[in-house]
């Protein structure tokens, strides 16, 4: 079996239904070889954006290319993809090694050759000897490799999975989602992810591009999204956020001073101008301590023991705030006034 792996560029592509935009103007490069999430809230168009690349939609505006090639017009027969959905699709009377030959016969290819290609296929995602049984006889994990493995064995030149694991349980979803990434890194697979998990995006993903209102909010690496948010709703959307009212005083190129409750702070300045603004604080960036130390005042209105870190709500001026921290010896508790220290190089700005 020999990969080839392409890329995907959009140029201005708009889809609408009628007097509704689905999608509203997009440009995006996705380059060879790298698993790019498409990310974000219901609605948010992400799933439309990964029909348009499969060709099981048609641009309204602009064009698409896929390895180069314009494929606007094509349908999805006509292009080099393949597509793992969330429900497995898996034809229940066939064995596991006629459904992953299944698109391999439907192209004419020899019945012996297709059932071969099957069989490196299930070898590539760990299911060599799985061939003879059928889908009833595999867990839920299992299956959606077979899912995968009948994609692969089409050689697309990208891989499109629309929300692959939600189906599968907690433990077992992050158990599958590193398998998935293994074969697409070992293959050097293009591949196109769709989710609403953000930390399975995280968890996965060499870029992500969150999506919100038929548009692009942001595109970056995991750690851009989490460390450098360019708005407010970005540095909600990932990760846990407390974002706080703040004003900006004056900024260099790499620092801001920040007033905060009437404290002043030394941040990164993320790009953020003089005048009003959000500070993000994560739940690691704040620290508590007796009250009557440095900080915000505050008073714990929850405390939950999670084995290996407490999380706490606590009650300030600048708002409710959660706040995660190491299990200590004597831990603060429900009703304990406290006072929260902010680590200010751990803290990010966003315009007001």
């Amino acid at each position: 079996m020999t990969q080839t792996t392409g890329s995907v560029r959009f140029e201005g592509v708009v889809k609408k239904y009628g007097a509704v935009t689905a999608l509203k103007k997009l440009d995006l490069s996705i380059d060879p070889g790298k698993l790019v999430t498409l990310l974000g809230p219901s609605g948010c168009g992400k799933t439309t954006t990964l029909r348009l690349i499969a060709g099981l939609e048609m641009a309204t505006e602009g064009s698409i290319h896929i390895g180069g090639e314009d494929v606007t017009h094509l349908t999805a027969t006509y292009r080099k993809v393949s597509m793992v959905f969330q429900s497995y699709a898996l034809f229940p009377h066939m064995t596991v090694r006629e459904n992953v030959a299944y698109g391999l016969t439907v192209k004419s290819i020899p019945k012996a050759e297709a059932a071969q290609e099957a069989d490196d296929g299930l070898e590539l995602v760990g299911l060599a000897g799985f061939g003879d049984r059928l889908p009833s006889e595999l867990s839920g994990g299992q299956q959606q490799r077979v899912a995968v493995a009948r994609a692969i064995v089409l050689e697309p030149e990208v891989l499109l999975l629309d929300e692959p694991l939600s189906n599968l349980d907690a433990k077992l979803r992050r158990h599958v989602r590193e398998e998935i990434r293994q074969i697409q890194q070992r293959l050097g697979l293009t591949a196109v992810y769709v989710t609403h998990d953000q930390e399975e995006a995280m968890a996965v993903s060499d870029n992500i591009i969150v999506m919100n209102n038929a548009e692009i909010a942001q595109i970056g690496t995991p750690g851009d999204l989490y460390e450098a948010p360019n708005s407010a709703f970005i540095a909600d959307f990932i990760g846990d956020a407390n974002l706080v009212p703040c004003e900006v005083e004056a900024t260099t190129n790499k620092v801001a001073t920040a007033m905060l409750n009437g404290q002043k702070l030394n941040v990164p300045s993320n790009g953020t101008h003089k005048g009003a603004a959000q500070m993000v604080l994560r739940p690691h960036a704040l620290k508590l301590t007796a009250p009557g130390t440095s900080g915000l005042v505050g008073q714990i209105s929850y405390a939950a023991y999670l084995g290996k870190e407490m999380q706490y709500t606590v009650d300030t001026p600048v708002g409710s705030l959660f706040i995660i921290a190491p299990v200590q010896a004597n831990p603060f508790a429900q009703g304990d006034s406290v006072s929260v220290g902010i680590i200010e190089e751990q803290a990010r700005l966003v315009s007001g």
